[in-house]
C-alpha cells in the first residue's frame, strides 16, 4: 500500500522572504504522472519555499531543456522499483540532467531498491513517509553541494586525476601556449594502459580500473615532478603529459616509470598484484586534437610485446600504408643476392683497393694487413684457450641454500604447432620434477588455431593444478609469452625453458643454491638428447658442450660475468618482472642480459646445472637457427656496447670482456675472410701463386697455433661433458676434424650473411620444425 508524503505545516518564514531551508527561489522539477501522489508533493515542496514545475516520464529531457531547474525530485511510479530506475535512466540520458541533484521519492522501503537507485543513478533516495523539513533539508544540501559526476570533475577527489575532458583541455592549452608552435612545442602525451586490466576487471568489477590507475598515478607522482599532468580515460588508462621537455628525456622517464611499476607488487581489489605497464607516446610536435587517440594505437603495440618499452606512435599503427615502390622488388633481390655480395664486399673491395693503392701510389698495403689478419687470428685462438683454462677453475655451485626453499615457477615457452609433437612429453617431465616447496609449471604458448594437443594439456591441467595453461591471444614470439607469464607467476624465482627442454629432476633446488647466496642470476647447462639422429645432432651435442662445458664458464671466471642463454636460465621474479624480454630482438635472451647486467645482476653459470633438449638434424634448420642468433649479437652489439663502454658500473674487466663478445666476434668473420684477396693480391704481384714462399716461419707457426686453438677446447669439451656424453668421445674427434675443415667456415658465412640481412631490415623470425626424439628427422633446438 503507497504510503503518502506527509502533509507539511505551514512556513514559518516571514511573509514575503524566502524560506530558510534551501536556497532563494530554488526551481524544482517534480517528475511523477498526474494524480494525487504528484499533487501532494507539490504542495510539500511549494510549503518549503520551492518553486515547483511539472514533467511525465517520457518527457523530461524537454523539460530540462526549456526551463532548467536547480534540482530533481522524481516519484517511483506503479511499477516500483524498476520505472523508478528507468525514470533515472531518462533524467541521465539528458545532456542537463547528468549534472542535476537528483531525489528519488518511493514507496519502496527495501534496502534493496533503495541501493538499485542509488547505485543506477540517484543522488538520494527517501521514503514518502518522511517529514517535509527532512525532504527540504535534502534538496538544500544537494543545492548547496551539487553531486557531479566523477567525469565532470576537473580533478577525480579520489585519485586526484583529471578526467579524460579536462585532461584534453589541459593539452590543448599547453598546445597553445605562447611560444608553442607546431615543430617547436617541447613535450610528450603518453598514455598507459595495463596488461592484465582485462582480467582484473573479470574478476572483482569495473572499479579494479581506477584502482590501477590510482597506484600507477601514485608511481608516476613518486617519480615525475611538479609540472607533469595525471589523468584517466574512460577505459581506466592513465594519462600523462610530460610539459617542457625533449623526446629523449621523456622517453628515459616513461622507461623509468615502467620499470618501476613492473617491479613493484600493488594491493588492488585487497589483492596481490603484479602489473604489466603499456605505454604508448608521441611528441607534442606531432599532436593534434587526436593525440590521445594515437597514444592510444602505440599502447595497443606496445601490449602485444609487453616488454615495457615505451612505443612512440607511428602512423602504420592506425593504418598500414601501403609500401609501393621498388622497395618491395630490390630487397629481396639483395637478399637472394647476398652470398655473392659478402663475397664482393668481403673480397672483391678489398682486393681492388690492394690492387688500386698499388698501382696508383705504389703502396703494397696486403703486406701490414696480412699481419694484421694473423694477429686478429692468434688473438681469437689465444681467447679460445683462455676460456679453456680459466673454466677448469669455474666458481662451484655452493654446498647448501643459504635461505629455505621457497615457492618457484617455470615457464615453458611454445609455438604449438611447432611444439605439439613435443609438447606432452616436456610438460610431464617438469611434472616429475623434486622440489621441496611450491612449484607452479605456467605453459604459455601461442597458436593459430586449436589444436588436438590442447585437450590433452587440459586433462593433464585438471590432473595436476601445478600445471597453469596460459594461451597468449596475439602473441608472435617467445618472448611476448615469457612476457605474459611472468607478471602473474607465484615463484620468488622462475625458470625458463623452451618446449623441447626437460630439465634433471633436482634442476630448480640447484638452482636456488645459487640464487639463495645472491646472484640474481643462473645460466645452466643445455645438453642435446638426440645426438644419435644425424652427423649434424652429434656436431651440434659436441658443440654444445664445448658452449656449456668450456666457454660459459671460462668466460664467467675470465670476465667476472654470465650471460643468460634463453633456456635452462633461472632469475629473480623481480628482476625478469622488470627487465622483461625485447620481442624485436632476435636474442631477446642476450638483450635481456646486457640490461640486467647494467642494472647490476649478477649473473652465474652452472655447468652441473642439466637440462636436455633436441638439436637439429639437418643443415637446413641449423642454418636458420644459426642464422638467426648471429644477426640477433649483432643487434645486441649495436644497442648495448656502446653504452655498455661508457657505463661505469663495469670494471674494467668486464668492460674487456664486453668487447670480446659483443665487437670482436662481429669484427673476426670478416677479417679471417680478408686472407683470400691478400693471396690474390700476392699471387698477382708474384706472378702466380706458385711463386709465393708458403713456408714462412712465422706463417707456419700462427697457423698451427690458431689451428690448435680449436683442438684443445674439443679436448675440454670431451673432459668437462656431461657422463652420457663424456663416453662418446668419437663424437668429440669427428666435431674438432668437421669443425677444421667445414664447420667453422660454415659459421663465419653464417654471421656475415646475417650482417647483410640486418643492413637490408630483414629480421623476420623463421620458424624451424620441432619433432619428438623418435622422430628426430624434422627436429631442430631451442634457443
Amino acid at each position: 500500500m503507497t504510503t503518502e508524503l506527509r502533509r507539511a505545516p505551514a512556513p514559518r518564514n516571514t511573509p514575503g522572504c524566502p524560506p530558510t531551508d534551501g536556497p532563494p527561489q530554488s526551481h524544482v522539477l517534480a517528475v511523477g504522472t498526474p494524480g494525487p501522489r504528484r499533487e501532494k508533493l507539490t504542495r510539500t515542496l511549494e510549503s518549503t519555499g520551492y518553486t515547483v514545475t511539472h514533467a511525465v516520464p517520457g518527457d523530461i529531457g524537454r523539460s530540462v531543456r526549456q526551463t532548467p531547474p536547480d534540482a530533481i525530485v522524481a516519484l517511483d511510479g506503479q511499477g516500483g522499483v524498476e520505472q523508478a530506475l528507468a525514470v533515472v535512466r531518462e533524467i541521465r540520458t539528458a545532456p542537463q540532467g547528468q549534472v542535476l541533484p537528483l531525489v528519488m521519492v518511493t514507496a519502496d522501503r527495501e534496502p534493496d531498491g533503495v541501493a538499485r537507485l542509488l547505485h543506477g543513478g540517484a543522488d538520494d533516495c527517501l521514503p514518502e513517509a518522511a517529514e517535509p523539513v527532512e525532504l527540504s533539508a535534502r534538496i538544500a544540501a544537494k543545492l548547496h553541494r551539487v553531486p557531479v559526476p566523477v567525469e565532470r570533475l576537473a580533478l577525480d577527489p579520489r585519485t586526484g586525476l583529471y578526467s579524460a575532458p579536462h585532461f584534453r583541455a589541459e593539452l590543448d592549452r599547453e598546445l597553445c601556449r605562447p611560444g608553442n608552435r607546431p615543430g617547436r612545442r617541447a613535450g610528450v602525451l603518453a598514455v598507459v594502459g595495463v596488461a592484465e586490466a582485462e582480467a582484473l576487471e573479470e574478476r572483482f568489477g569495473p572499479r579494479v580500473r581506477r584502482e590501477v590507475a590510482e597506484r600507477l598515478a601514485a608511481v608516476a607522482e613518486r617519480l615525475g615532478n611538479g609540472s607533469d599532468r595525471l589523468g584517466r580515460d574512460e577505459e581506466g588508462r592513465l594519462l600523462v603529459l610530460l610539459p617542457g621537455v625533449d623526446e629523449e628525456a621523456a622517453r628515459r622517464a616513461l622507461q623509468e616509470f615502467a620499470n618501476a611499476v613492473a617491479g613493484t607488487r600493488f594491493v588492488v581489489a585487497d589483492e596481490n598484484v603484479r602489473l604489466t605497464p603499456a605505454v604508448g607516446w608521441l611528441p607534442l610536435t606531432d599532436a593534434d586534437d587526436r593525440a590521445v587517440d594515437r597514444a592510444g594505437d602505440a599502447v595497443a603495440e606496445a601490449l602485444r610485446h609487453r616488454d615495457l618499452r615505451p612505443v612512440r606512435y607511428e602512423p602504420w599503427m592506425r593504418a598500414a600504408a601501403p609500401r609501393g615502390g621498388t622497395r618491395k622488388f630490390v630487397r629481396p633481390l639483395l637478399l637472394a643476392l647476398s652470398p655473392l655480395l659478402a663475397l664482393l664486399i668481403g673480397v672483391g673491395v678489398p682486393f681492388a683497393l690492394y690492387e688500386q693503392t698499388y698501382a696508383v701510389l705504389g703502396w703494397d698495403i696486403a703486406s701490414p694487413v696480412y699481419w694484421v689478419v694473423v694477429a686478429g687470428l692468434v688473438l681469437s685462438a689465444s681467447l679460445i684457450l683462455l676460456e679453456c683454462l680459466f673454466s677448469l677453475d669455474a666458481p662451484t655451485r655452493p654446498t647448501a641454500p643459504a635461505q629455505p626453499y621457497p615457492p618457484a615457477s617455470a615457464v615453458i615457452a611454445a609455438y604449438l604447432p611447432n611444439e605439439a609433437a613435443t609438447i606432452v612429453d616436456t610438460v610431464e617431465s617438469f611434472l616429475r620434477l623434486d622440489y621441496p616447496n611450491d612449484l607452479e609449471i605456467v605453459l604459455a604458448y601461442n597458436t593459430p588455431e586449436a589444436l588436438p594437443v590442447e585437450d590433452t594439456l587440459r586433462d593433464i591441467a585438471r590432473r595436476d593444478p601445478r600445471l597453469v595453461l596460459l594461451p597468449v591471444a596475439g602473441s608472435t614470439s617467445k618472448a611476448q609469452n615469457v612476457n605474459a607469464a611472468v607478471s602473474r607467476v607465484r615463484g620468488e624465482f622462475v625458470g625458463i625453458f623452451d618446449a623441447d627442454h626437460h630439465p634433471a629432476p633436482d634442476a630448480f633446488r640447484h638452482a636456488w643454491d645459487w640464487l639463495s647466496h645472491g646472484y640474481d642470476v643462473v645460466q645452466g647447462h643445455c645438453v642435446v638428447r638426440n645426438g644419435d639422429s644425424s652427423w649434424v645432432a652429434r656436431q651440434v651435442a659436441a658443440e654444445f658442450e664445448a658452449i656449456y662445458s668450456v666457454s660459459h664458464p671460462g668466460r664467467t671466471r675470465l670476465y667476472g660475468f654470465g650471460i643468460f642463454g634463453g633456456s635452462n636460465g633461472f632469475w629473480r621474479t623481480d628482476l625478469l618482472a622488470r627487465t622483461r624480454m625485447h620481442g624485436s630482438m632476435l636474442t631477446e635472451d642476450i638483450d635481456s642480459t646486457l640490461r640486467a647486467l647494467t642494472e647490476g645482476a649478477r649473473i652465474a653459470t652452472d655447468r652441473t646445472l642439466i637440462s636436455r633438449e633436441l638439436a637439429p638434424t639437418r643443415l637446413k634448420p641449423l642454418w636458420n637457427q644459426r642464422s638467426r642468433w648471429a644477426q640477433g649479437w649483432l643487434q645486441v652489439s649495436l644497442r648495448h656496447l656502446r653504452q655498455a663502454l661508457r657505463n661505469p658500473a663495469f670494471t674494467l674487466r668486464q668492460k674487456t670482456g664486453l668487447v670480446v663478445l659483443l665487437g670482436w666476434r662481429e669484427v673476426q668473420p670478416w677479417l679471417s675472410l680478408q686472407i683470400l684477396p691478400i693471396l690474390l693480391h700476392s699471387a698477382l704481384r708474384a706472378g702466380g701463386a706458385d711463386r709465393i714462399n708458403w713456408a714462412t716461419p712465422a706463417c707456419l707457426v700462427a697457423f698451427a697455433f690458431t689451428l690448435s686453438a680449436g683442438l684443445v677446447q674439443t679436448a675440454f669439451a670431451g673432459r668437462l661433458a656431461v657422463p652420457e656424453l663424456r663416453r662418446r668421445r668419437g663424437w668429440f674427434w669427428r666435431h674438432a676434424l668437421i669443425s677444421t675443415v667445414f664447420y667453422t667456415h660454415f659459421k663465419n658465412v653464417v654471421a656475415r650473411q646475417s650482417h647483410l640481412k640486418e643492413l637490408l631490415g630483414d629480421r623476420r623470425w623463421r620458424v624451424t620444425p620441432r619433432a619428438a626424439a623418435a622422430a628426430a628427422s624434422g627436429a631442430v633446438g631451442g634457443e
